[in-house]
């Protein structure tokens, strides 16, 4: 009898581990497929997960490991980034095409497994081939670990706000007609408020509503999953508590306007302090130079529980060009720096670079007029692998597929934004030749360097904001400005003491940001702008961060289902 009651303890010990350890496993089903939608009183089929747009939101909790089966049902390549997830060790689920791993095929499966290692708060998913990633997107939702409250006062409730652009057109055929051509492609036609236009010129479109109750607040999760647009969010009669971005907790501080770069998330505390009524949310374009921009403005509602009337407040939405707005936004962000959540800014560097970002022109024979517009780092145009980067590295058959000669600074200097330099540059004519340096090259460094980047705006055809993303790492904003950046002056400006930490960042304008970060995470790591167009024409390139000495500092070798390309 003792026998048996000890065999049945340790039965339900074992149960009970099995239980605790499937706990901590999310697990979901990601099927690629078709779906006809309707927006703009125009039907057109698009490529989504599991038939939704926005697709599933993942949910998860600090240092769950997170498992998505992906089957690809579609006749397009596709793959999946998990924009933000550190992917510490883990950089076969990252998900860029030809740098981390092959497409899936049509008809092909794929496992992405990785933890979400010392993080919370809300990120987002997306396609990461092509342009796909229009209408292949969705959000993140990592609650802190059972028992750790938020920093901030606890919300009632949280909703998910995505927002999106929108073509008429099929959107590979946008690019597919851009790349052809030479020319910019088509901007979009609309932009949506969790898949919705709300009423737009010439159709009667539905849009999100909101619904709130009076004395409750509510923690939005907001996400910018556009593919070439920056934009302001606002609801009227309404300020909001900005208390979050790229999932990393900040001073908490009260605005009446958001400012989102694609890529970009920001939770905000919403107190709905009104007895009754139904408010306008709106998000709309910020483009401050002469480059086109979809300037369609999506509208939502916030309502009001028992609201009888159908009367509608709203405000002024923010100019297009509206610098000061979003500098101001981005101005306000600071880490929140506590003893639970310490700012640890590398306040020694051992790799001091300068990218100069923007774009230029190359020949182009078939090209509409002789000529294609492209972007660069440095005057590298990166050009995009047959095959995946990491696997070649992992192997040790780079020859062919890239090499490690990135430059950490412009071979030649020049006057960059175009205005009086703050500093004399030798400058050889930088500006009046265009073309620039085809090849795929990486930045090598070694485990656990610490980097620092300026990355300079350039003007050669027209100065624009540059929304950079950093995939394998999250790094510190600790200085930005107009113009050209003075290494005199601008470095004693600089925040080594509670920067705003995140994974992507908008270059101002004509402007400079500095970031500094810590490789301390083996593999290849993509760096480009989150403007799907800039991409495209080349402005990227990629770190490769070498192994460590010990176990945990080294990167596992592939899983058995690794597309091939």
């Amino acid at each position: 009898m003792a026998t048996s009651c000890a065999r049945i303890l340790l039965l339900l010990v074992f149960l009970s581990l099995q239980y605790l350890a499937e706990a901590n496993i999310r697990r979901y089903k990601f099927n690629v497929v078709m779906k006809n939608m309707t927006k703009l009183c125009s039907t057109k089929p698009i490529v989504t997960i599991n038939g939704k747009f926005p697709g599933p939101t993942l949910y998860a909790r600090e240092d769950d490991n997170v498992i998505v089966n992906l089957t690809n049902n579609v006749n397009y390549n596709v793959t999946i980034h998990w924009h933000g997830v550190k992917q510490l060790r883990t950089g076969w689920s990252d998900g860029p095409a030809y740098i981390t791993q092959c497409p899936v095929q049509p008809g092909g499966t794929f496992v992405y497994n990785f933890t979400l290692t010392g993080q919370r708060g809300t990120l987002l998913w997306h396609a990461h081939i092509s342009w796909l990633r229009a209408t292949v997107h969705g959000a993140i939702v990592i609650l802190p670990k059972r028992g750790v409250p938020y920093p901030f006062p606890r919300p009632h409730t949280e909703r998910i706000i995505v927002f999106g652009e929108w073509w008429n057109s099929d959107v590979e055929a946008v690019i597919s007609q851009s790349t052809q051509s030479g020319l910019p492609p088509n901007i979009s036609d609309a932009h949506t408020i969790n898949g919705l236009t709300g009423q737009v010129p010439g159709c009667k479109s539905r849009g999100y509503t909101l619904h709130v109750e009076t004395g409750k607040k509510y923690l939005l999760r907001i996400i910018n999953a556009a593919v070439n647009d920056e934009l302001f969010f606002k609801i009227a009669g309404h300020n909001l508590t900005v208390v979050e971005v790229d999932a990393t907790y900040i001073k908490p501080f009260d605005t009446e306007t958001l400012f989102l770069g694609p890529g970009q998330t920001t939770n905000a505390i919403l107190t709905a302090n009104h007895p009754q009524g139904n408010f306008l949310m709106t998000i709309s374009p910020f483009m401050d130079t002469v480059v086109p921009v979809n300037n369609v403005t999506a509208t939502a509602f916030l309502r009001y529980k028992d609201t009888r009337t159908q009367a509608l407040k709203s405000s002024k939405i923010p100019p297009v060009n509206a610098t000061s707005i979003a500098l101001g936004f981005s101005d306000s962000l600071r880490s929140l720096n506590s003893p639970d959540y310490p700012t640890n800014v590398p306040l020694k560097v051992d790799h001091s670079l300068f990218f100069a970002i923007g774009v230029g022109v190359n020949p182009c024979a078939t090209c509409i007029n002789g000529t294609k517009t492209i972007a660069d780092i440095n005057n590298v145009s990166f050009v995009m692998p047959t095959v995946a980067m990491l696997q070649a590295h992992y192997f040790n058959k780079s020859e062919g597929v890239f090499t490690d000669d990135f430059p950490g600074k412009p071979s030649t200097p020049f006057n960059y934004t175009g205005g009086k330099p703050s500093t004399p540059f030798n400058y050889t004519g930088g500006l009046s030749n265009l073309r620039t340096e085809n090849g795929t090259k990486v930045y090598r460094l070694e485990f656990n360097a610490t980097v620092q980047v300026i990355i300079q705006g350039t003007s050669v055809i027209a100065p624009e904001s540059h929304p950079t993303h950093l995939h394998g790492s999250n790094f510190f904003v600790i200085g930005k400005g107009l113009g050209n950046f003075d290494p005199l002056k601008d470095t004693k400006k600089f925040n080594l003491v509670d920067p705003v930490e995140r994974n992507t960042v908008s270059v101002p304008t004509a402007g400079w940001t500095a970031i500094r970060f810590i490789a301390d995470n083996p593999g290849v790591w993509f760096f480009h702008c989150h403007l799907e167009v800039h991409t495209s024409w080349g402005l990227k390139m990629a770190f490769l961060v070498e192994d460590g000495n010990g176990s945990n500092e080294k990167l596992p070798p592939p899983p058995s289902d690794l597309p091939i390309c």
